[in-house]
């Protein structure tokens, strides 16, 4: 059981007595310059979200978003430098991060941690490899910055609401780079302080880009959060300092951005010694779709069967969370999330075309789900249009639970036939969730590299990244090379031609 002391994070005046030690970033800057060691689970827990990373980075290799990602990075060439998934050089730390962030985020396949606000906590990985790579950090040194990194993000995700007031749940992220990479590189609280108030300043915005008509930089958003945060804590160890306080500041995030100067926020962080394990309260995804969507995923596929032929639906209602109906579902009231036309994006937060797919499929799958042809079937189509959601005040309290064995992002379904008859089933988390029927660990991490990686990546190279990951903790400074993956040139070649830009 960890202690965790709660903070009260609330807006001060200019004029008020409020030294930098009460400050929020000072606090987590703390926290990261705290040496303590990590924790055996946690370790392996870092190493399978490396593995997951990859995963779904083989999957998305050479789809256009990726690929132009990628041709920036390859613009940006350095001496030592990181390496970009896929291929073979040294390029500059925050654009390989950048390029390795679309890579990682494109497919919305990784994992996630869901309390007041979201998060994909993943999106720490790539901008801490990166410097990892360039600067020649042992490997036990990312380990550890990895865990602070998630630590910081997930505390913040618990404690700040920001969709509430319609800002990207990005903002939680460049602090939390900030933070790892502070730790990673043994940096002073000073240091990682300003840093953090630098990282959340610029990478503060609105939710525009997870709403609508939602386009690819749905993807870019987390890649250009890690890439400010490098470039945060360089300016930082080069004696640059940052707005202060930044969330609690007269003009600062809480007063303006979220919910004002009359509010008080909580934020949990561990204390002083206290091992960094919140990673472990997060969950990586079986299915590429919205992490919401995972539950409906499995219970759809589960009551097929038990409907036999769909003609016979006349409504489908889902009961589920306040953040589901209105993020996911009909209380979005976005029609594109209704739209067979719309970006594979806007498919991936709708609920109701999810739920209708795995209904008649009893399967999804990361391409073949999303692709036109499948989205313009008409019966799917009829279908989709029979699907609604409301919110349950009871999906609602589970969602905010604190006790993991409470929280839930699932749903209560009910499926009417023409014929009046009423099926329903619910299901509380997705199978591959901690508690759900087939929880993930090492072989399914392993696995799903494996399966996404086929055709993609030559199974030698698949085996030699596994046992790479696998010795993570003993590589020495200068090895951390061995974690990146060689694609062939021919899938490569499979991208999308990239027009010419700025960067050549």
């Amino acid at each position: 059981m960890r202690i965790m002391r709660i903070h009260d994070v609330r807006t001060r005046r200019s004029a008020e007595d409020f030294p930098r030690s009460e400050h929020l970033a000072w606090k987590i800057a703390q926290v990261a310059a705290d040496p303590v060691a990590v924790d055996a689970d946690v370790e392996e827990m870092v190493l399978n979200r490396i593995i997951d990373n990859a995963a779904v980075s083989a999957a998305s290799v050479t789809r256009r978003p990726v690929a132009v990602a990628r041709a920036q990075a390859q613009a940006h060439r350095a001496n030592a430098g990181a390496t970009v998934f896929g291929i073979d050089g040294g390029y500059s730390p925050e654009w390989a991060a950048w390029a390795n962030g679309v890579a990682v985020r494109e497919l919305d396949f990784h994992d996630t941690f869901l309390a007041a606000d979201y998060s994909h906590p993943g999106d720490n990985i790539p901008p801490l490899v990166a410097v990892a790579q360039h600067l020649g950090v042992r490997g036990a040194d990312l380990i550890r910055g990895l865990a602070t990194a998630y630590e910081i993000q997930i505390d913040l995700v618990k404690g700040i609401c920001l969709h509430q007031h319609k800002i990207d749940h990005v903002a939680h992220l460049g602090p939390s780079v900030a933070a790892g990479l502070g730790t990673m590189l043994r940096l002073d609280p000073e240091t990682i302080y300003a840093a953090i108030g630098q990282a959340l300043h610029l990478t503060t915005a609105t939710r525009q880009s997870r709403k609508g008509l939602i386009s690819s930089w749905k993807a870019y958003a987390p890649a250009h959060a890690g890439k400010v945060a490098i470039e945060a804590v360089d300016r930082a160890m080069r004696g640059e300092g940052s707005p202060a306080p930044i969330w609690e500041g007269e003009d600062g995030v809480i007063a303006w951005m979220l919910a004002g100067p009359e509010h008080t926020y909580q934020v949990p962080l561990p204390e002083p010694g206290e091992s960094k394990r919140a990673i472990l309260d997060s969950y990586t995804k079986e299915h590429s779709a919205e992490y919401q969507s995972q539950a409906p995923i499995d219970l759809a596929r589960r009551m097929r069967e038990r409907i036999g032929d769909l003609d016979q639906i006349a409504s489908i209602v889902l009961h589920t969370s306040h953040h589901t109906h209105v993020v996911i579902g009909t209380g979005s009231n976005d029609p594109q999330k209704f739209d067979p036309d719309a970006s594979r994006e806007t498919l991936d937060h709708s609920v109701m075309y999810i739920f209708a797919v795995a209904l008649q499929d009893g399967v999804w799958h990361h391409e073949t789900s999303y692709s036109p042809e499948r989205a313009h079937r008409p019966d799917t189509i009829e279908l989709w249009r029979k699907i609604s959601t409301v919110e349950d005040p009871e999906w609602t309290r589970r969602y905010h639970a604190t006790d993991p064995a409470e929280k839930a992002f699932g749903a209560r379904v009910e499926i009417t036939l023409k014929s009046g008859e009423v099926i329903t089933d619910e299901l509380a988390v997705a199978d591959a969730h901690p508690l759900g029927a087939r929880p993930f660990a090492r072989e399914q991490y392993r696995n799903k590299f494996v399966t996404l990686a086929d055709g993609v990546v030559d199974p030698a190279e698949q085996q030699r990244f596994l046992a790479a990951v696998d010795e993570l903790a003993s590589l020495k400074p200068g090895g951390l090379g061995v974690l990146n993956v060689r694609v062939d040139k021919t899938v490569l070649d499979k991208s999308p031609t990239i027009p010419s830009g700025i960067f050549q």
